[in-house]
């Protein structure tokens, strides 16, 4: 897979489209958890343009199931805490290599110039049924914190049928509206961003840091 840290990622030219971020609370289709929630309410809000494809997305849902987000903007500073530690951690490991360093955490943590989360284009989200409860999808959003990374790429070998047909329903809704996935993670989609416009051809990323 092409990790975030691929200079090719960087290189991504970027032609902001001047789009503000919306608060994807007013869409009553999506539910948001509190789990990554900010003092400034960040994780709540990604690009209009983003959101709007988000609610498109739901509605190529089956009845009683749900998009469940998790998180959508990050701040660039609360990016270079994540990537400080789970870089950190890696090092306790025993990786001392800086090259190395950068490749293994940017498959789970992007670096902060070009993270999909500080320009409002990305989401971790998963699926709910009508009672709110998580569908099985083989593995928790952001299992690399408590490592199980094993269950974290989209296509994670030894998932059970049902995980695989869940994750396989997110894809397609998801996919159908222009998101692209980070394969190393299965909850992670964007659109819009550097990743983005490298995976579909784009000409640049119509949106950046903001």
């Amino acid at each position: 897979m092409i990790l975030l840290s691929d200079p090719r990622v960087i290189d991504t030219p970027v032609a902001d489209c001047g789009e503000p971020l919306a608060e994807i609370a007013t869409v009553p289709a999506i539910s948001l958890d509190p789990r990554e929630q900010d003092e400034a309410g960040s994780y709540g809000r990604v690009r209009t343009g983003v959101l709007q494809r988000l609610g498109s997305a739901s509605g190529r849902l089956p009845a009683g199931i749900r998009l469940l987000v998790i998180e959508g903007h990050r701040s660039p500073a609360e990016q270079a805490r994540r990537f400080a530690l789970y870089e950190e951690r890696l090092r306790l490991s025993g990786i001392t290599d800086p090259a190395e360093l950068l490749r293994q955490a940017s498959a789970f943590v992007s670096p902060v110039d070009v993270a999909p989360h500080c320009a409002g284009a990305a989401v971790d989200l998963t699926l709910i049924d009508g009672d709110g409860v998580e569908l099985d999808m083989g593995g928790a959003v952001n299992g690399h914190r408590t490592g199980d990374e094993r269950w974290c790429p989209f296509d994670a070998p030894g998932l059970s049928p049902a995980a695989r047909d869940n994750r396989d329903l997110l894809a397609r809704c998801l996919r159908e509206e222009g998101f692209v996935n980070y394969p190393s993670e299965w909850w992670h989609w964007s659109y819009g961003d550097r990743y983005w416009a490298l995976m579909t051809g784009a000409p640049a990323a119509v949106y950046g840091p903001i």
